[in-house]
């Protein structure tokens, strides 16, 4: 029997991923397709959200929430079991998805799929790495040790290595192809200078624009990287180490009591992501008068939302998973959230 493919689709926090994965269920011409979700915290905001798209050809099952952290640091104890048991259904899926964590280092999670268990039986046919356009623009992520040391200066919360970026660029150098999303939101000479600091590496993949995650499935699934066995040519800063750290990272949920208005609430989250240095928010609330719960989506202070189901939540709970350096206090954000 021909092995199954396996897509990674991973990126930093907020770049789009699963935007990308929800077209792509939309667009799969009824192909039975697996997904599996990591979610960093212990609230499964894209699980969730992926379950109230109410796609017909993706029936809740064939979702897997794994919420326990970073595959790539749980892969005896969830990722192998997961993938396992996806195997031995009586109809097996055609293909599967992995939506990483944006903490998650790819090559690990590669690495597990020499596992003897898995090896005979699945293949990875492309890791998908997708990039948040006007981060990268805005200098984020810079290649530039000198740039990346006056950045260090400037906030005290960089006083260190940045993981942030190490993160990134383990990303990109892990790829088969990598999506510049959100390609709207910049005119064409930022969309150039990203294009050629991601062609500029040494890795050396092809880059297509995006808007709003919206790819051919025909693009993303067949690429036949069989990239388990081409490990030597993804180059990671954490080659060689046994274990890495996310101790600078800190995640909460906070729940949501109703909202009077989309603009408060949106208000509300500009608010906070300004005044606590916020990475990433997202969620859902109530919203006085409405039936469908309003889903959110932060990175920095940029929100986008939009009304969505209720779908398996209990109606009325809004959560907020809010995802931060470490040192973000909970309270604090709370209290700023309330006030706000």
């Amino acid at each position: 029997m021909s092995k199954i493919p396996v897509t990674i689709i991973t990126g930093f926090l907020g770049a789009g991923k699963t935007t990308l994965l929800r077209h792509l269920i939309a667009q799969s011409n009824g192909r039975r397709i697996a997904i599996v979700v990591n979610e960093f915290g212990s609230l499964g905001i894209d699980g969730e959200t992926l379950r109230g798209c109410s796609i017909p050809n993706c029936p809740e099952e064939d979702i897997v929430e794994l919420t326990n952290g970073c595959l790539c640091c749980t892969v005896a104890d969830d990722f192998i079991p997961t993938m396992e048991a996806l195997l031995d259904r009586p109809q097996p899926p055609e293909h599967i998805v992995i939506e990483t964590s944006g903490l998650a280092l790819p090559k690990p999670l590669l690495k597990a799929f020499g596992w003897p268990s898995v090896r005979t039986r699945m293949t990875v046919d492309g890791v998908i790495t997708v990039v948040d356009g006007p981060a990268v623009a805005a200098g984020r992520f810079a290649d530039d040790p000198e740039a990346v040391a006056k950045q260090r200066e400037e906030d005290e919360s960089l006083d260190h290595d940045n993981p942030l970026e190490e993160v990134y660029e383990d990303q990109l150098d892990s790829a088969d192809l990598v999506v510049l999303n959100k390609t709207d939101l910049l005119d064409e000479a930022a969309l150039a200078s990203v294009e050629a600091a991601l062609a500029g590496r040494k890795r050396r993949v092809r880059v297509i624009r995006a808007r709003e995650g919206q790819v051919d499935p025909a693009v993303l699934l067949g690429l036949s990287a069989a990239a388990e066995d081409d490990l030597a040519a993804r180059p990671s800063h954490h080659d060689g180490a046994d274990e890495h750290e996310h101790d600078d990272f800190t995640s909460f949920v906070l729940p949501i009591r109703e909202q009077e208005t989309v603009e408060r609430f949106t208000a509300r989250l500009e608010h906070v992501a300004l005044t606590h240095d916020v990475l990433r928010m997202k969620g859902y609330a109530p919203i006085a008068g409405k039936s469908l719960r309003l889903g959110v989506q932060a990175v920095g202070s940029r929100i986008r939302h939009a009304f969505e189901p209720w779908g398996n939540a209990a109606q009325g709970e809004g959560r907020l998973v809010v995802i931060g350096l470490h040192g973000l206090d909970p309270i604090a954000v709370q209290n700023s959230f309330d006030a706000g």
